[in-house]
């Protein structure tokens, strides 16, 4: 299993996947946070660096997962567009 340096607190557990093998679950708004209050980033920013360093990188198949949470409307309307 691999977990995210410097994210620590955004930690909310662990995903089997369907090989058996585990990966690092976080929360995707905690991690925004944790980049806006550590590192100073505006939200704009911590977004961005987010998006392209952390979450967009691919470290095989033990690469930790970010989960968004969601209401029930929000999942209606994400399947809707």
């Amino acid at each position: 299993m691999l977990l995210a340096d410097g994210f620590e607190l955004a930690l909310i557990g662990h995903v089997e996947q369907n090989n058996g093998s585990h990966v690092a679950c976080y929360n995707r708004d905690s991690c925004i946070r944790i980049l806006e209050e550590r590192d100073g980033m505006t939200e704009e920013d911590a977004e961005e660096f987010f998006a392209f360093n952390v979450e967009g990188s691919y470290m095989g198949e033990l690469t930790p997962i970010y989960v968004r949470t969601a209401t029930v409307e929000d999942l209606h309307e994400l399947a809707n567009t």
